[in-house]
C-alpha cells in the first residue's frame, strides 16, 4: 500500500512534535523585549556557538563610554549610579550580555572620569577630590589594579 505525500508529511509532523519547544506568548514577549532593548539600525543577529544562542552584534555601544572594556572587549566602561542604592560605580555597558566587569567609586567627593586608560590594567583613570581646598588626585578606576597599591 503506497502512502500519499500528505500522509508522509503528517507522520513526520507527529514524530517531531515530541522533540520541539513550545513557543508561548511569554517567551515571545521576552525575546521581543530583549531585541528591542539592544537592537538598533547598526545591529544584526548572529549565532554564537560558545553561548549556544543568538547574540545581537554591532549594538549597545554608548556614546558616553570612557574606554573599551578590558574584560569582554565589546562594551564600554561607564560611570553608573545604582537605582536602588544610589551609589556610584564603574561598569561595562555589555552587562546584560554577560560581562561582569565593575568597580566601586568613592561615594563622597567630586569625581571626574577621563578617557585616558591605565597603563597597567586598561581601565579609565579618574580624578577625585573631597573638598575644594584639596588638589585633584589621579588614580585608576579599577579597585583591583596593582598601580593603586600604596608604595612604602
Amino acid at each position: 500500500m503506497k502512502k500519499s505525500v500528505a500522509q508522509v508529511i503528517m507522520l513526520k509532523k507527529r514524530s517531531n512534535a515530541r522533540n520541539s519547544v513550545r513557543v508561548t506568548d511569554k517567551k515571545i514577549s521576552r525575546l521581543k523585549d530583549e531585541i528591542r532593548q539592544y537592537y538598533d539600525s547598526n545591529g544584526y543577529l548572529s549565532w554564537s556557538e560558545k553561548r549556544r544562542k543568538y547574540v545581537i552584534l554591532g549594538t549597545n555601544l554608548p556614546t558616553n563610554g570612557l574606554v573599551e572594556c578590558p574584560q569582554c572587549k565589546v562594551g564600554m566602561i561607564l560611570v553608573i549610579r545604582s537605582r536602588q542604592t544610589r551609589k556610584r560605580f564603574m561598569g561595562c555597558s555589555n552587562y546584560h550580555n554577560g560581562c561582569r566587569a565593575s568597580s566601586p567609586l568613592i561615594q563622597r567627593g567630586m569625581i571626574y572620569a577621563t578617557k585616558i586608560s591605565c597603563k597597567t590594567c586598561s581601565w579609565p583613570m579618574i580624578l577625585f577630590r573631597y573638598s575644594m581646598r584639596q588638589k585633584w588626585t589621579r588614580v585608576c578606576g579599577n579597585i583591583r589594579c596593582p598601580s593603586r597599591t600604596v608604595k612604602s
